[in-house]
Parts: structure tokens; sequence; C-alpha cells
């Protein structure tokens, strides 16, 4: 990929590449070297690691194997126009097959062509330190060691290599792991794309606790919402608030629909069992009575410790979401839950919040999330997602009227998180 110099007798890999971009769009590409070579201080012809990487914002081991994809290890350490206009080509212009084959290089830190299982793990803190700083990201301090396992348990290896004492990562592999993640994905696909803030793949929501709640512990972490943001539209991925924390305000199913009911939008269910496993699902549409299934097909159900993995809808059926509340018929089981089927659901959690259980499900094709079927709840917490629109405000936050605002003044830090505007409360 590329020449060692720069523009006498242009390649004809460049000149492929070349063509897959507008005049226009080879002139800002073009613009972008001068910069970064002046940078590099190389007389303007050619750039360096450090500087390449600090442009794109790439920490740790993940950013030189980048660089060194991009000028094809070249001994001289030096990127060229030519290698900038190849490397962008390949990966942005180029088809999902090129793209895919490009991505899964990368993993491949060393370059022996081979995926082992300590590269897919630097991949994993290359990432987290990039999307979360350095200071979020160091691992068995700020970033639990488990967490950073909870992404490796999602990959897979099953391609045997001479010579390996243990399975390599196939690009099947890579492929179904980018499914399970669809942050690592979306993360891997915007490499080239440079400093632009809010890069899918890099989004973390801001997560707001009022005062009220901040003593208590939460379940959810910073690279537990990079995770479920990964599933997530750009503007469900800005802000979110907790409005349920079981420790808070008890393990009750009334107090949760109450509370839910401050904010009428989408939430994020988050469940610790009693064997420490962590799961979840997350609720496109707002948690009231129904006598039957509801929600559409951006719910999904997802998995945050041991491992971490999404279950999207298959489209097999539209068992999405369930509240059923004061029913007294056994076929309406009272409680929340997700997929499935009646007593067979994804994820369920019963009226009484002390007891629930979690099934395969053809609705989002999903295991048991976790280790125990017929878990008990440790500790219960729902997240409002402010859905960003032009006007900078939650969807249906700000319909709401003074009656309901009234019922929880109590919480109106909360409210004011939420960005509920031009409310009055007495």
């Amino acid at each position: 990929m590329g020449n060692a110099s720069s523009s006498e007798d242009p390649s004809e890999e460049f000149r492929a590449a070349s063509k897959r971009f507008t005049e226009s769009e080879l002139r800002d590409l073009k613009k972008l070297f001068v910069s970064l070579a002046y940078q590099s201080r190389s007389g303007g012809e050619y750039v360096i690691a450090s500087v390449f990487q600090a442009h794109f914002g790439i920490h740790g081991s993940l950013g030189g194997r980048l660089f060194d994809l991009a000028t094809q290890k070249r001994e001289n350490k030096s990127l060229y126009y030519e290698d900038l206009v190849i490397a962008k080509g390949l990966y942005e212009k180029g088809s999902s097959d090129e793209a895919e084959s490009f991505m899964y290089q990368l993993v491949d830190l060393t370059g022996d062509g081979h995926v082992q299982r300590t590269e897919v793990e630097g991949v994993i803190l290359s990432i987290l330190q990039t999307v979360l700083g350095s200071k979020d990201a160091v691992p068995n301090a700020s970033l639990p060691d488990g967490s950073l396992q909870a992404f490796l348990e999602a990959a897979s290896f099953t391609e045997d290599v001479e010579g390996e004492s243990e399975p390599c990562m196939s690009l099947e592999d890579f492929r179904k792991w980018c499914a399970s993640v669809p942050s690592i994905k979306k993360f891997l696909v915007t490499l080239l794309k440079g400093p632009v803030a809010g890069l899918p793949g890099r989004q973390v929501p801001e997560l707001l606790i009022s005062d009220k709640m901040s003593q208590y512990r939460s379940i959810m972490r910073k690279e537990y919402a990079w995770h479920l943001a990964g599933a997530m539209q750009p503007q469900e991925a800005v802000q979110w608030v907790l409005v349920y924390h079981s420790s808070a305000h008890g393990l009750s199913y009334n107090t949760f629909l109450g509370k839910l009911a401050i904010v009428q939008g989408p939430s994020i269910l988050v469940v610790k069992d009693k064997d420490g496993c962590v799961f979840g699902g997350y609720a496109s549409q707002p948690w009231g009575k129904h006598s039957d299934y509801y929600g559409d097909m951006k719910s999904f159900l997802f998995t945050l410790h041991p491992k971490a993995a999404v279950f999207r809808p298959t489209g097999k059926n539209a068992n999405l979401q369930w509240c059923a509340v004061n029913f007294s018929s056994e076929s309406l089981p009272n409680g929340v839950g997700f997929g499935g089927q009646i007593h067979h659901f994804g994820l369920f959690i019963n009226a009484a919040f002390e007891g629930g259980h979690t099934r395969n499900s053809v609705t989002f094709n999903n295991p048991p999330l976790s280790s125990n079927p017929n878990f008990q709840p440790d500790l219960i917490e729902c997240w409002a997602v402010v859905v960003k629109g032009d006007d900078s405000t939650s969807n249906g936050a700000a319909a709401l009227q003074g009656t309901v605002l009234e019922r929880f003044k109590e919480d109106r830090q909360m409210l004011n998180m939420v960005g509920i505007a031009g409310a009055s409360v007495n």
C-alpha cells in the first residue's frame, strides 16, 4: 500500500484510490497531509507516527498498528500523501468486504496473519483508552479487570493455527464479535475520520444522577454506557438520567412505574442479580400498563458482566416489551419483560421485584442473560434516555404538565436534568 516517494510515477493503487474521491475531497486530503507533514517537520514530504496518532486521537497499540497498515510497515517509518489517499480510499470508500478486511488486519496487532487473544485484549484496551480517556481506562484501577474481560469474553477464537498454543480469531469470529459488540465495529469503522466530535463508536453518554441518589453505587459504568450506545442512534447516546434505583427507592414495582412516568420516552433497565451477573434491556417505548406485548424494533437485550453483548430483534415476532399491572389472570403475569413468550420471556421481572427469569428467545436470538435462568435481583436501576433533537430537549419530557410535576416535586433536580422546560413546582 503506497510508494516510498511522494508524487513521481504514482502507483496504479493510488490512481484507483484517487478515483474514489471528489476533487474537493482530494483537496481536503492534501490540506490535511500538508498540515500533518508540517507538524512532522519533514519539509512537507511525509508524516511521522506520533503526529499521525495524535491527529486521529488513537491511544495505545491500535494507533501504531493503523500507522503500520497505512505505510505497509515501510522501514523509514514515513507516511506519504499517496499512503493517506490509498488507506482512506480503501477504508472509507471501499466495499464492505474491503473495509472489513482492513479492520480484521488492524486487530492483528503483530501483523503475523493470526489474531491471538492477547492481541484482541490489546485492541479493547486501546479502544477504551481512546473513548474513556487514559485516566479512566487504567486496568485494575479506574477500569476494573472485569470490564476489560467482559468485552474479551464476547469474542470467539475458533481458528486452529499450527505453532499456536491456543486457537486464534478467524475472520468469521471477528464478524460475530462486531455483531455482538456493535460499539467495537462503530469505533473501528471511524478510525480514519479524524478528530470529529460525536463520532459513532466514540460516544459515551453523560450519566446524570441526582444528589438524592448519588450516595448509592450505580450499576452503570462509563464503559457499559459506551457499549450500549453502540446499539443506539447518536441522538440517544448523549445523556442518560438515573430515575430509579432499588437501593434508593426499594424493590417496588409501583415505585418503579411511578418514577418512569416522569419521562415518557425510552429507558434502559439494568439488573444485577445475586450471582453477580449484570444484564438488562433497552425499552424504546415508555413503560405503562398493557395487556399484550408492545414496542418496536429499536428495543434490545444486553449483558454487561461477565460477558458484554447486545441482542437485537430478529423480526421473527413482535414480542418486544411487556408491562402488566394488577391483572388477576395467570395468562397476564404482572411485571416487566422483553421478548420470548408469556411465562417464557427473554427477560422478566415479577411485580414483587424479588424474582425473575431469563430464557432463550427467538425475539432477540438471545441465550439466558444470567448464569441462573431463575434469578434473584440484587439491584435494579432504570435510566431515562434523553433523546436530543434540534431543540436539545428530551422527547416527551417537555410535554409533561404541572399535575405530574407536582407528584414528583421531590425529584426537582432530576427533572431539571432531563430537560423539562418551563415547568414550575410549587
